[in-house]
Order: structure tokens, then C-alpha cells, then sequence
């Protein structure tokens, strides 16, 4: 950077000593020599230049021959050669038309290309209407005052009028430029002292001024030949040529205003002088229909352009732009349509809403462009099996529905759901390899009468196809009003849940723990219930699911675990129950997957009191098995405190025994199903069995939950199971009634010899 700084300090020095010979020069021909010096540097600079920073070199040349023409233009306006004024302007209006296309150039590699029509033609209006100002200001009264020059006075006329349209083009560069660079300040230089040697020139040569304004005229251009060369010599030309970093929109104001200056100054100038005579009205007549018909040309096409970009906007706004297919707006409004203008006797618009099952998955781990691949495979397969006459739109993730207006009854529309079903039947090759794919369906229709709009029916087939998940994926459910009732209701009991905890209408209940040894209440599990302000009792198999989905079991799972803890150091501090006594609380896996809950643990731990080995917290077999890793240093963390596990509900999900020893378990709790049936059925007594030999050998609790009557609890104690809850022990029962509860059960003396029914059954009941 340093040595290009250098070069450039250098290079200026040099353009400093040409210009001071232009001005200060005593003959024409020492003045010119400046000049032609100075025009001749750009073609070596521009070749140096394309060489260092590897320019294009169609701009290269092209700057190359606006040094070549102005140096031929000045060797050729000396008196030697023949008429030296015309072959001297068509030298230069060939060195102004090459400095235009530099500058096409150089805006079409910084510019987005599909706007080269419009920057040509606001160019050409430019042009246009500096050619009018030039013929009325400066041609025509040259023509009329040296009518034996004509052919000089148009090549001149021809001439001036670039130097608008090179400044309309500089313009553009420079508002279309995200940022400003050195390079763009050296051009913008370059070519203001251009336009301004133009104008000296023109005064000079038209007008009569001075001759000694040649000086600066001179002057002036070699300033804008040493810019042009900085321009390229500087590192940041390749930021002004290179197109992801020049682009950007252009500013439309500056635009607008130099071209609708370019209108309005020729239309003053024609409105305010009068024709000299009749060529003069000829040209004047040829030249403002020229311009309007390229204005007119100009607005036509923008017209058309707008027209496209409008229409494109309305099709991006109504389609889904991965498959290309209808998006959730053109899908309502079509249903509107069809329920408006189709429905009938023999009609029965019905849509069908699909939903991929575990796309998320495919996503994860086989990245999102393979998620894409895959949807747009289904939209394809979707759009060749559909009736004709359907729409099948996308509206999120993995979700398609398909409108249907030509059912004529359920059937019929039952058996396109079938059909719509076999797209998942074949596997979806691709890149990667082939996939296999399932989806959930829902099936909702137009019934005769109803008021239904497009935004019911697409309700009413969401909601089948949650159904359809819940039902175990793979299949389809057809919407009727009981789903309606449920979800309402679902959504009352999520609204309420969410105030439930700060209303204070949560609570537990605890279900004591019985030692069938000794007959003593070596613990408790608390179970969570829910009675809402107006009476009305919500069962946890309804609100617990829910907690879980929405996030609500963190907050609830901390207060149900304090409070147990709280209430199980008050009972020991009463006396209630043995100091040694324990607290299970049952763990959500939104509560074991939260990285706060040890925090929370030991926090209740502290709180209450209570010893952590007097903890036992129970998971579920699947929370392990959906997540082993965040499980197992979850409970990892809290094993290192001292809290022991419990895993709940054995025997009826994965039952791996790989769970009990790879995880930190200490107790497993038999599933009620095994216990009902372990009195009267020899296969859940084997099983049973099975267990409670498995968890002595590998030194694990074993309790049996679920006993309801004498006998099973004889069968429990004959198989080695010594630890059992239930209702014949006792129904879950408040914190309050447990004194009672507990006194009962000690007074009873279960083991050795099992107390009568018509004593056991009834504790905790009253």
C-alpha cells in the first residue's frame, strides 16, 4: 500500500509540472507538447496498472483509446493538416465516445446487468437534451456567423453533449456505490476537470472569449488525465469494478433529477428562442422529436419493467419459493373461491392437509439442503397423483395441502386420501441415498349447509392431522366436531395452567411407601393434583402432558419439589414419620433436559433442609432413551449430591437392561400393570419374579406399585418384593391427613401375618 501511495505522490508530480507547462508555457507548441504528454502517460499507466491489479482489459483498451484519439486530436489541430478543425473533431468525438464506453463498462461490472437498458437510456436522454441546449446556445449561432464551417460546427455540436452524458454515467457510479473508495474520487475528478476543460474550449471557440483561456482549457485536461490515471494506478479499483462489493440499488433521486433536468432545460430553451430560419426550425423540429420519441421509448419500457416486477412480487407473494407451489395465501384464497362458487349437491370441496413425519430429523442429520431435495421430491410426486383440477400448496417446514373440488362425497374423498398416502410408499432417491418417508394426514370437508369460510377448513384438517399423530403417525384421520370440543378444551386448560401455580390452586398428595418386613413407613411419593378456583378437578393424565409441551412443568416441577421436601422435614420434625424417611418426586423430561435443574435440586435440598440420600427423584424409561447423553451427566451431577434415582413404571417401555447399567439407578418401581395381575396370572408373576431376582442381583430397591388387595401383596412377599405402595395401603391422601394416615398403618402390623381386608383397605380413605 505504501509503494502505492509513493507512485501515486510521484505520478501527480509529474501531472503538476505538464499543467504548470500548459499554463506558464510561452509558445503554442510548448503548451501542446504539455498536453499530448500528459494524454500519451494514460496508455503506459492503464497498462502498468492492468498488469498489478489484473484488471479487465476491455477496460483497459478502451481507456487506452481516449489516450490515442486526444493525441491525435491535438497533433491534428496544427494548421499542417488540410481542414485540421474537422479531422481534429472527429478525433475527439472519437476520444469522448471511447471514454463513454469506458464508463459502460466500468458501470455494467459494478452494476446489476439487467439495468444496462435503462442506464443507456437516460444516457441517451441526456444526450439528447444536452444536444438541444448546444445547437440553440452554441452551434447554431456558430453556423450562422461562419456558414462556411457547418461540418466543424456539428462534429463540435456532436461533441459537447458527451460531456452531459459522461456526467449522467459518473452520477450512476457513484449513487449505485455501496461505499466510497479513492478510486471513485480520483474518476469523479478525472472527469469534472474534463468537463470543465470542455466548456473553456467551447467558450473559446464559439463565443469568441480570450484565447488565453486555452491555458487553463489545456491545464484542465491534463489534471483529468493524471485522475484518470490515479484512478487506475490506486488499489481500490479493483472495489470499483468488482461487482459484489459495488453493487447496490441505485439512488433514484439523483438519477430522476439529471434526467428531468435533461427535459426541462431543452423545452425552456426551444420555448424561449425562436428559429433562426427554416434549417434552424429543421433541426430544432427533428431534434425535439427525436427526444421524445426516446422518452417516450424510455417510460414505455419502464412501464413494461414495472409491470414485470409487479407481477414477479405478486407471484413471490402467493407462492412458496423452494417448490414453487401456492403458499397459504393463494391456497385461502382459492378455498374461498371454491366454497363460494363450487360447493354444491354434487360438490364437496374437501382439503387435505399432510404433514411429514420427523422431517425435523432428516433436517438434522442430513442438513438442510437435503430437507429441501426431499420436499421438493414430495411437491413433485404430490402434483402427478392429485385429481385434476386441484391445487397443492406448501406452507411451512414439511407441510402440503391439497385442495380437492371434485369430490362428490366422502368416499370419494376418503379414497384420495389413500392415494395421497401412497406417495410415502416408495423411498425418495436422493443425493445422499434413498429415504424413507412417512406423513400424517387429515381430512376435512365442506359439509352441505355449512358456513365454513377457507380459513375454517384449514383448521379443521389441521387439526385431523394432529390427530392422525397422535394415532401413531403413518395415517389419516378425517375431522369431525368432537376434535373441535377437545382441543377447545385443551387450549382452556393450557390458558388456565399457566396461572395455576400463582393462584395456588396446585398441590400434593403423598402416597406412603410401606416396608412389608416390618410393617413401618420408610417414605413417600408426592403426586401432583390440580382443583381449579370454580370446584372442578383437572386430572394430572391431562394437565401433566401439557405442562410438559408448553414448558410449565419447569416452574411446577421446582414448586412440587420444594414443597415435598418442606413438608417431609415438617412430618419429621412432628413426628410423623422415622427421621430416615424419604421423598419420591417424580421428573419430567423437560425438567431433566433443563441445565438449571441440579441448581434446582440442591437449592430445595438446602432449603429444606432434608439430606440429599432422603431424595429419590423417579424417571421414566423413554426420558432416558430419547436423550442418554443429557440424561445420564444430568443425573451424574446430581448423584454427586447425594440424590438417588428411581425408575419408574418398569416393565412396560424399553425394559433394556443396558438403562440399569449404564445409568446411576438405585430403585425400581414395578409397573402396576405386572402387580394387578401377579395374584391370578402366572406369566405377570414370572415376570415379576424375573425382576425383583435381576434388581437383587444387581443391588437395586425394589417396590411394587399398584397393590389393591391382600393377596397380592402375599404373592409381592413371596417373590422377595418387600417395598410396595397402593390403595390397599393407602390412597394418595393431603398433606394434613398423613398423622392419621401413618398412625393407621403402624397400628395395623402387616407382616408377619397379613391383617384382615376389612381393616387395610380402608386407610386413608376417611
Amino acid at each position: 500500500m505504501r509503494r502505492s501511495s509513493d507512485l501515486i505522490k510521484l505520478y501527480f508530480l509529474g501531472g503538476l509540472v505538464l499543467a504548470a507547462l500548459c499554463l506558464f508555457g510561452t509558445t503554442d507548441d510548448i503548451r501542446s507538447l504539455g498536453y499530448t504528454i500528459a494524454a500519451a502517460s494514460l496508455v503506459p499507466t492503464v497498462i502498468i496498472a492492468m498488469r498489478r491489479h489484473r484488471l479487465d482489459p476491455r477496460v483497459c483498451l478502451v481507456v487506452g483509446l481516449v489516450s490515442v484519439f486526444s493525441v491525435l486530436a491535438q497533433i491534428t489541430a496544427a494548421d499542417s493538416f488540410g481542414d485540421s478543425t474537422v479531422i481534429s473533431g472527429v478525433f475527439s468525438l472519437l476520444s469522448a465516445t471511447s471514454l463513454v464506453a469506458a464508463l459502460v463498462v466500468i458501470l455494467r461490472r459494478s452494476r446489476d446487468r439487467r439495468d444496462t437498458f435503462g442506464v443507456l437510456g437516460d444516457g441517451a436522454i441526456v444526450g439528447l437534451g444536452s444536444w438541444v441546449v448546444t445547437w440553440i446556445v452554441f452551434v447554431q449561432p456558430m453556423v450562422a456567423s461562419r456558414p462556411d464551417s457547418i461540418l466543424g460546427a456539428l462534429l463540435f455540436s456532436f461533441y459537447l453533449p458527451m460531456s452531459s452524458v459522461i456526467l449522467f454515467i459518473l452520477s450512476l457510479l457513484i449513487f449505485s456505490a455501496r461505499r466510497r473508495s479513492t478510486a471513485m474520487s480520483f474518476l469523479a475528478l478525472s472527469l469534472v476537470f474534463n468537463l470543465i476543460g470542455d466548456v473553456l474550449y467551447a467558450l473559446i471557440d464559439i463565443k469568441g472569449f480570450d484565447s488565453g483561456l486555452e491555458r487553463f482549457s489545456l491545464a484542465a485536461y491534463v489534471a483529468a488525465y493524471f485522475c484518470a490515471g490515479a484512478t487506475f494506478i490506486h488499489p481500490s479499483i479493483t472495489r470499483l469494478m468488482h461487482p459484489e462489493v459495488a453493487s447496490g440499488p441505485v439512488r433514484v433521486l439523483g438519477r430522476l433529477v439529471l434526467t428531468t433536468g435533461s427535459l426541462i432545460i431543452p423545452v425552456i430553451a426551444l420555448a424561449a428562442t425562436s428559429p433562426y430560419d427554416d434549417d434552424d426550425r429543421w433541426v430544432r423540429s427533428i431534434s425535439a422529436s427525436v427526444l421524445a420519441a426516446a422518452v417516450t421509448l424510455r417510460v414505455v419500457r419502464t412501464v413494461r419493467a414495472n409491470n414485470a416486477a409487479q407481477d414477479e412480487l405478486l407471484r413471490s407473494a402467493q407462492t412458496d419459493p423452494l417448490t414453487l407451489l401456492p403458499n397459504r395465501a393463494l391456497l385461502l384464497k382459492e378455498t374461498e373461491r371454491a366454497l363460494t362458487t363450487q360447493w354444491g349437491p354434487d360438490r364437496l370441496p374437501t382439503m387435505y392437509f399432510i404433514d411429514l413425519d420427523r422431517f425435523k430429523n432428516i433436517n438434522d442429520s442430513l442438513g438442510h439442503a437435503t430437507g429441501d431435495e426431499l420436499l421438493m421430491l414430495v411437491a413433485s410426486r404430490l402434483q402427478t397423483i392429485v385429481p385434476d383440477g386441484s391445487m397443492v400448496a406448501r406452507l411451512s417446514g414439511g407441510e402440503f395441502v391439497v385442495l380437492d373440488t371434485s369430490s362428490r362425497n366422502v368416499g370419494a374423498a376418503l379414497a384420495v386420501a389413500e392415494r395421497l398416502l401412497t406417495v410415502f410408499r416408495e423411498p425418495f432417491a436422493l443425493a445422499q441415498g434413498d429415504v424413507f418417508v412417512t406423513a400424517s394426514l387429515g381430512v376435512a370437508s365442506a359439509a352441505s349447509g355449512s358456513t365454513s369460510t377457507a380459513e375454517d377448513l384449514l383448521r379443521h384438517a389441521d387439526t385431523a392431522m394432529y390427530r392422525a399423530k397422535d394415532a401413531g403417525r403413518n395415517c389419516m384421520a378425517v375431522y369431525d366436531e368432537s376434535m373441535h370440543e377437545r382441543i377447545a378444551k385443551r387450549l382452556t386448560v393450557e390458558t388456565a395452567l399457566y396461572r395455576a401455580l400463582d393462584r395456588r390452586e396446585l398441590r400434593l398428595y403423598h402416597q406412603p411407601i410401606l416396608d412389608l418386613v416390618n410393617g413401618d413407613v420408610i417414605g413417600f411419593e408426592a403426586l401432583m393434583r390440580w382443583q381449579q378456583a370454580d370446584g372442578s378437578v383437572v386430572s394430572p393424565i391431562e394437565f401433566i402432558p401439557i405442562a410438559e409441551e408448553t414448558g410449565t412443568i419447569v416452574p411446577i416441577g421446582a414448586w412440587a419439589l420444594l414443597d415435598a421436601l418442606t413438608q417431609l422435614r415438617r412430618w419429621i420434625d412432628e413426628g410423623v414419620c422415622d427421621p430416615s424417611a424419604t421423598m419420591s418426586v417424580n421428573v419430567s423430561p423437560r425438567q431433566l433436559s433443563d441445565p438449571n435443574f441440579p441448581s434446582i435440586v440442591s437449592e430445595a435440598l438446602v432449603r429444606s433442609d432434608v439430606p440429599a440420600q432422603q431424595l429419590w427423584l423417579e424417571v421414566t424409561e423413554s426420558m432416558m432413551i430419547s436423550d442418554p447423553e443429557l440424561a445420564l451427566a444430568t443425573l451424574r451431577r446430581l448423584r454427586s449430591i447425594g440424590v438417588r434415582f428411581a425408575l419408574d413404571d418398569f416393565g412396560t417401555g424399553y425394559s433394556s437392561l443396558s438403562l440399569l447399567q449404564n445409568f446411576p439407578l438405585h430403585r425400581i418401581k414395578i409397573d402396576r400393570a405386572f402387580v394387578h395381575g401377579v395374584a391370578d396370572n402366572p406369566n405377570d408373576r414370572a415376570l415379576v419374579r424375573t425382576i425383583v431376582a435381576m434388581g437383587s442381583s444387581l443391588g437395586l430397591d425394589i417396590v411394587a406399585e399398584g397393590v389393591e388387595s391382600v393377596h397380592q401383596l402375599q404373592v409381592l412377599s413371596d417373590l422377595g418384593c418387600h417395598k410396595a405402595q397402593g390403595y390397599l395401603i393407602s390412597h394418595p391422601v393431603p398433606a394434613d391427613a398423613m398423622r392419621s394416615t401413618v398412625s393407621a398403618l403402624e397400628r395395623l402390623g402387616l407382616f408377619p401375618g397379613l391383617p384382615p381386608t376389612s381393616r387395610l383397605g380402608f386407610t386413608g380413605d376417611r
